[in-house]
């Protein structure tokens, strides 16, 4: 108990949280100091607050993301505008947004030979004509925007579970050859890191050049604060993503939500799962845990490849000759896949929001059907507005959210958007055996993702992201499969009962929904 109770005084978020609060005590006591002057202080503070609400006014943010801000500044406006200016928005300094620029053109470098070229892609030999003007223009917007080529001769395999792929992570891993690239936002000592980590050392130890990058903030719970040097210690060279300092600052809305593990640049794994017990069922935290993840061997891992390889060079600084890393023709598997398969990744800093926009697509271009599993449901204004158009036009819309909640408020906020969704005939399920955290849509039997973006504000707006968009690849088939099976334990919501809690319930809603973006 007493060993419990040191570990949790000198963690270091609490250590963090009482630096914080020191500042915010040498603040208090500054006003105290020149209260006298308060009168100065506050008309500065009002003169900030005005400014920032005419700067959220005019940006290109998400209108709700802009309301959101806009009414805890007009409601505290001595230290609202303040507090905007500490940790909102995504603000760049001129020195990231050179790192920034760099990291962009390192990608379009290293993937301009795989890009379009006289209005058609290198080695896709089936057009995507048969899909129709919907695929095309997904397809362009991806490499223009989230510099995302569209590959063929590639195989995609889908995993309806973190069980199901876990044995398969590790089979590929011990094929490795020239190096395991590894980017996760949790990582925590258990069966299926330790498992993965025994991998990684003999690898290292027999020449293959193996590199982890993990968020600061994600494992902040599950990794001890030098884990880093461990990691090096044993010959494994790691990258930790924006470390937490006891600063208020914006920089700490951004964090990598990215889940990469990539071996030899032919063969990668992406999806929902974390490299943590809880999504393998190996530990039970909130019910059964319902994840998914995707498999590619081909020519479209080479475009993860580049991912990682940029974020890791700017997180280290470091320029480095991403040709030397491609595999060779002899490397890649064999067979030739003919269907399409497009991996993208997504920056909060660039200004352009690729998960959403791709979200979006699938869901007004839809004919049949949506269907689609999210941890989240906190919905920006266009994509609800396109959810309930589409269910009003006839198409079948689903979504399955979790019964079991993570977290308390969220879960609430999630509930806090059903009823809108309800009334326009979007049905919607909880998953009663646990909590779901796969993030998928599949679209019409033809398009569909898979990937890390949640249907959040902080995944579409705050996080690096990453995903795969498929084009009429049988795997579509099992991702439906998988939902339909899905359905069958899950409890559906009805309107009445959104309508039944209390007046009381429905203004903490009512609340939550309005202040959801900040969360």
């Amino acid at each position: 108990m007493l060993k419990k109770a040191a570990s949790l005084m000198f963690h270091r978020l609490t250590i963090t949280v009482l630096l914080i609060g020191v500042q915010l005590a040498l603040l208090a006591l500054m006003l105290l100091q020149f209260f006298e002057y308060f009168i100065y202080f506050y008309w500065l503070c009002i003169a900030i607050s005005v400014v920032a609400v005419l700067w959220i006014v005019s940006s290109r943010s998400d209108p709700g993301y802009k309301i959101a801000w806009i009414i805890p500044i007009l409601l505290f406006p001595v230290f609202g505008g303040l507090f905007y200016v500490l940790v909102g928005g995504n603000r760049l300094s001129l020195r990231a947004q050179q790192k920034m620029q760099g990291m962009e053109r390192q990608m379009v470098t290293a993937l301009e030979g795989d890009c379009k070229t006289d209005g058609e892609w290198p080695g896709v030999e089936t057009t995507l004509e048969r899909y129709g003007e919907d695929a095309i223009r997904q397809a362009s917007y991806l490499e223009q925007y989230a510099h995302g080529p569209l590959y063929t001769n590639t195989e995609a395999a889908y995993f309806p579970l973190g069980d199901s792929v876990f044995p398969q992570m590790l089979e590929q891993l011990k094929r490795a050859r020239r190096y395991i690239f590894i980017e996760y936002f949790i990582i925590e000592e258990g069966v299926f890191w330790n498992s993965i980590l025994e991998i990684l050392e003999e690898k290292a130890k027999a020449g293959v050049d193996v590199r982890v990058i993990y968020d600061d903030i994600g494992s902040l719970f599950t990794l001890p604060k030098k884990y880093a040097q461990k990691l090096e210690d044993k010959g494994i060279k790691c990258c930790v993503f924006n470390r937490f300092v006891p600063v208020l600052s914006l920089r700490l809305n951004n964090r990598d939500h990215r889940k990469l593990c990539i071996i030899d640049g032919h063969t990668g794994f992406t999806g929902g799962i974390n490299l943590a017990d809880e999504y393998i069922n190996r530990v039970e935290k909130y019910g059964h845990w319902k994840d998914s993840a995707i498999l590619l061997r081909g020519e479209a891992v080479w475009s993860m490849t580049v991912m990682f390889l940029s974020m890791w060079d700017y997180i280290r600084g470091a320029q480095e000759n991403f040709a030397a890393l491609r595999p060779r023709a002899e490397e890649m598997p064999q067979n030739c896949w003919e269907y399409f398969v497009q991996p993208y990744t997504d920056s909060p800093l660039d200004g352009e929001p690729v998960g959403e926009t791709v979200y979006l697509n699938l869901i007004t271009k839809a004919k049949d059907y949506v269907y689609l599993t999210t941890p989240y449901l906190i919905l920006s204004d266009c994509v609800n507005r396109a959810l309930c158009n589409a269910a009003k036009s006839g198409v079948d819309v689903r979504i399955i959210t979790p019964h079991i909640p993570d977290k308390r408020i969220i879960f609430e906020v999630t509930r806090a958007h059903y009823e809108p969704l309800l009334e326009a005939g979007v049905r919607i399920y909880e998953y009663t055996p646990g909590f779901v955290h796969a993030k998928n849509f599949v679209v019409d039997d033809r398009f569909g993702t898979v990937g890390t973006i949640n249907m959040d504000y902080r995944s579409m707006f705050l996080h690096f992201e990453n995903g795969v968009w498929l084009c009429g690849a049988p795997c579509l088939l099992d991702m439906k499969a998988d939902f339909l099976q899905t359905l069958k334990h899950c409890e559906a919501i009805t309107l009445q009962r959104c309508r039944a809690h209390s007046s009381g319930r429905h203004l903490l809603r009512a609340v939550l929904r309005v202040l959801a973006p900040l969360m």
